[in-house]
């Protein structure tokens, strides 16, 4: 008879043996949903900064690892990513971009390519050829500075309208300014508008007249809000499931145009509280494809004292939707002469931009603000726009005895600042919310509205800021430019313009800096950094594969990165072809 220990013994070594070279996986509560293996795994996350693969389960990150470790959560409904060396870092978060118009872009006459204003009307006749009598022909995209002539007829460098109304006799048409502080109409827009020679300038804008007084149908700041609301009257005028269903479009393109450009959280720099109850009726009904963070705008004082309690959203329907913050523009554009200076513009000596919202209606909102635990968040581009509303953020911090830190206020676009002004940002507590393609795309020109001592000390300067221990987050002001994070890291790390030229170069950040912008500090601007920016085990599972490492690769190769993966919640919401 066979010794049965004899045999029994060897056995057990063999699987003793096993189990002790067996790597030991993440104990994460069963198999995981998703897991992305044999990558680079940049997580943000200084205590474990990299990994080489990752778990996903219930739309969070469940643990990280090796390949072999993670490995272990695979299970027979787990779907396997290898990255086969590819970049795996947290979803970007747009830091201001304005989401519904985003949507709309895709839907309306695209100028920003257009080499000069012939090539514009152009558009517009082919746009007219193809619509009805009355029907409103919309654009956006055109910037005087970047055309390659100056319009025949000029006033301010501005065409003149006689040429785009001669073809658009029968159909009113409003073309945005690319930084949408500016439009331009024409003749019939003008007068469903109520617009003539005589019409005065709105407070906060101007309607650009020619040397016999005559309207040329430019219309900077608050001026363009004349003809929006004829546009917006015609509109109105559609079934409410017409308006829906546009509403509804804008919303599916912009969530499908970020998605695929890497984007998986949307901070929206602005929207009413109709407009937000249409985002939270999305998202609690799951179709909202995107994360969005939003900023109450356009509300009165009134309605917003009694209304906010009712609108304060932390991280609702499973993350999908927050909004506790309030927007406010104390001034408009560089390129629009409309941002607010403490001297004239270079190149037109009789202006030192313009006042769009009162100091102390916003001074007010941010009172209410800190009544009912809203953040505020205030446009302001130039240095004395800036500088107001520091003070006025600081005055409302000592009033109200409260932690600026705390309240975690914000500048939007913070684009230009007189030097004394820049250490007070960390000193006050005040986010600095910048988009760094604006640098380049607007780098050209800065120089020329500013001069270039102002230009060098005080224009798109996140270096100073961030080493004076400021919070720079990053965006791009889409539908202003491209919501491409990808262009607006290169520019972040780079500073270089189109020529090959770099603009004031010792204000860029570092790859790592400029990838914290996108991720960890946006979270942060939106109190969410518990639960995004970073692939820490426990945050919501937003990732974006890239084709390129933008932490390595060569400078010239950064902007060649396209997302291969995005995913939000652990779902694969957009995949490259």
């Amino acid at each position: 008879m066979r010794d049965r220990t004899a045999v029994s013994i060897p056995a057990l070594l063999l699987v003793a043996l096993g189990v002790a070279c067996s790597p030991q996986g993440p104990d994460i509560g069963g198999p995981a949903d998703l897991v992305l293996l044999d990558g680079r795994i940049v997580t943000v996350d200084p205590d474990h900064p990299e990994a080489e693969a990752l778990a996903v389960k219930d739309g969070r990150v469940a643990a990280l690892g090796s390949t072999d470790e993670i490995r272990t959560t695979v299970g027979p409904e787990t779907e396997v990513i290898e990255l086969d060396g590819r970049l795996a870092i947290p979803g970007f978060i747009e830091g201001h971009g304005h989401f519904l118009g985003v949507g709309n872009a895709q839907m309306i006459l695209k100028l920003g390519e257009s080499e000069n204003w012939n090539r514009i009307v152009d558009q517009v006749a082919e746009a007219v050829a193809q619509a009805a009598p009355g029907t409103w022909i919309e654009g956006r995209g055109w910037h005087q500075e970047k055309w390659d002539e100056v319009p025949g007829g000029a006033v301010e460098d501005l065409p003149h309208h006689l040429g785009l109304s001669e073809i658009s006799p029968e159909n009113p048409v409003l073309l945005r300014h690319a930084s949408g502080h500016a439009a331009f109409a024409n003749a019939l827009a003008m007068e469903l508008a109520g617009i003539d020679d005589d019409t005065p300038d709105p407070p906060g804008g101007t309607i650009v007249r020619d040397a016999e007084g005559r309207a040329t149908g430019a219309l900077r700041e608050t001026a363009q809000r004349l003809v929006a609301r004829a546009r917006d009257r015609a509109l109105a005028e559609r079934s409410p499931e017409e308006q829906r269903a546009e509403l509804e479009e804008m919303v599916r393109l912009a969530a499908e145009e970020s998605l695929a450009k890497g984007v998986t959280s949307f901070q929206d720099a602005g929207s009413s509280f109709e407009t937000i109850d249409l985002f939270r009726e999305l998202a609690e009904a799951g179709e909202l494809p995107i994360r969005l963070y939003v900023m109450v705008r356009g509300e009165s004082h009134e309605d917003l004292d009694a209304r906010l309690p009712d609108y304060f959203l932390d991280n609702h329907a499973d993350g999908f939707l927050t909004v506790r913050s309030i927007k406010t523009q104390v001034d408009g554009a560089l390129g629009a002469h409309g941002a607010w200076l403490l001297e004239p513009y270079d190149d037109m000596p009789s202006s030192a931009g313009l006042v769009l919202e009162p100091v102390e209606e916003i001074e007010e909102t941010a009172r209410i603000g800190v009544r009912h635990g809203f953040q505020v968040n205030t446009h302001a581009i130039g240095d004395r726009g800036n500088r107001e509303v520091l003070d006025l953020y600081e005055r409302v911090f000592a009033e109200a005895g409260v932690s600026g830190p705390d309240l975690r206020f914000r500048i939007e676009h913070a684009q230009h600042i007189h030097p004394d002004d820049i250490p007070r940002f960390a000193e006050l507590g005040v986010i600095a919310a910048m988009q760094a393609v604006h640098a380049t795309s607007d780098g050209p020109w800065v120089p020329e509205k500013l001069g270039d001592e102002r230009a060098r000390t005080g224009a798109y300067v996140w270096r100073s800021l961030l080493d004076s221990g400021a919070v720079v987050a990053n965006g791009t002001d889409a539908p202003v430019e491209d919501v491409d994070p990808i262009a607006s890291f290169h520019a972040t790390v780079t500073r270089e313009l189109a020529d090959g030229t770099r603009f004031y170069p010792e204000e860029a950040l570092t790859r790592e800096e400029a990838l914290y912008s996108y991720t960890v500090a946006n979270a942060f601007a939106a109190f969410e950094e518990d639960v995004k920016g970073s692939l820490t085990p426990g945050k919501y599972a937003d990732i974006v594969v890239l084709t390129k490492d933008i932490l390595s690769v060569p400078e010239d190769e950064i902007r060649d990165a396209r997302p291969a993966l995005t995913i939000v919640g652990g779902e694969i919401v957009h995949r490259a072809e």
